[in-house]
């Protein structure tokens, strides 16, 4: 996955440590990422709380599968399509757009995702 592409088409950068579908720290999706697991995000109290509500507790530790849980200010790969849930629900967590994947795009308008990012350079 080392030839994976950001929004911009150029190389997808590190969003985290333990993140992702793969667990690299990149938002790769490989073909069997069902979730399309591409947006890196920085955590919200406000997204975490919206998570859990739809039944996917990303707070709570779960030590048998090496994860600490997240708290807010932690990055994460987010699956496309409940980030943009979340965006439509008003508590979409910011994204680090160099180290979003360019398959975010098959789920996610670019403009929608520039209008949530934290860096001021956006291509």
């Amino acid at each position: 996955m080392a030839n994976a592409r950001n929004v911009f088409g150029k190389p997808l950068q590190l969003c985290c440590g333990n993140t992702g579908f793969t667990r690299e720290g990149f938002c790769y999706v490989p073909k069997n990422d069902f979730g399309n697991h591409s947006v890196c995000a920085v955590m919200t109290q406000e997204f975490l709380e919206y998570s859990k509500a739809q039944g996917n507790d990303l707070m709570a530790a779960n030590p048998m599968a090496g994860f600490a849980g997240l708290k807010p200010g932690d990055r994460w790969c987010l699956c496309a399509t409940r980030w943009l849930q979340a965006e439509q629900a008003g508590v979409a967590p910011k994204v680090i757009l160099s180290a979003v994947n360019q398959k975010a795009l098959d789920v996610i308008p670019l403009e929608t995702l520039k209008r949530h990012s934290t860096e001021q350079n956006q291509e």
